[in-house]
């Protein structure tokens, strides 16, 4: 928990916590330019458009997150009917955060190789480490398709209507379900084959 790391060394405790944080920030707000972008601005009105954490931030998740190490942050407000095309605009918002996610570990482990050689103090190196691991795990957790997950929309989008009813009843108690399955340890085989999958492609440019 990282909660208890706080009290055994801040220092280790703010290494993961801040890139956790604006990793969070990051992909929250990709959503939204994205959104934006294909015609909808109700996240640009709703004081979406800000790297500020406090904007994006749930307190329950927050507090999921220091106690338990599993959180999430305010899912940006999107009117999918203002996106234009929209299941394009769908599919292209839903996997902004993720695409984020994984562009921010792909640099992180470019800055760490190309740093290897040089006389700079460890603390940074195992930065660039630990917040390549953190979004490699956001991106591999949020792509699996379950409500409210952005690969349920993904998949919705790609989806007959059947499946697309049977996702949007669910919905409501995706979340639930999501905590059940990780508190069981049936989503940590999914979550370490995509991370793998996703360190491979990165292992093969750089």
């Amino acid at each position: 928990m990282l909660i208890n790391l706080l009290l055994k060394s801040p220092l280790t405790f703010f290494m993961i916590a801040v890139p956790l944080l604006y990793s969070l920030v990051l992909h929250e707000l990709a959503h939204a330019v994205v959104a934006y972008k294909f015609g909808d601005s109700t996240a640009r009105y709703s004081g979406r458009f800000t790297l500020n954490p406090l904007k994006h931030l749930d307190p329950i998740g927050t507090m999921m997150l220091l106690f338990f190490g599993f959180g999430w942050a305010k899912p940006v407000p999107v009117n999918y009917n203002n996106l234009t095309p929209r299941k394009m605009g769908i599919v292209c918002c839903s996997i902004a955060g993720v695409t984020v996610n994984f562009l921010i570990a792909f640099v992180s482990l470019v800055l760490f190789k190309l740093t290897g050689k040089l006389a700079l103090p460890d603390t940074i190196k195992l930065g660039f480490v630990i917040t390549a691991e953190i979004n490699l795990i956001l991106a591999s957790f949020n792509i699996i398709p379950i409500p409210p997950l952005d690969g349920s929309r993904v998949l919705a989008v790609l989806s007959p209507p059947s499946v697309q009813r049977l996702l949007h009843s669910i919905e409501q108690y995706g979340l639930i379900v999501i905590m059940i399955l990780l508190y069981l340890g049936f989503l940590d085989p999914v979550i370490r084959s995509i991370k793998h999958l996703l360190l491979s492609i990165i292992s093969f440019f750089i």
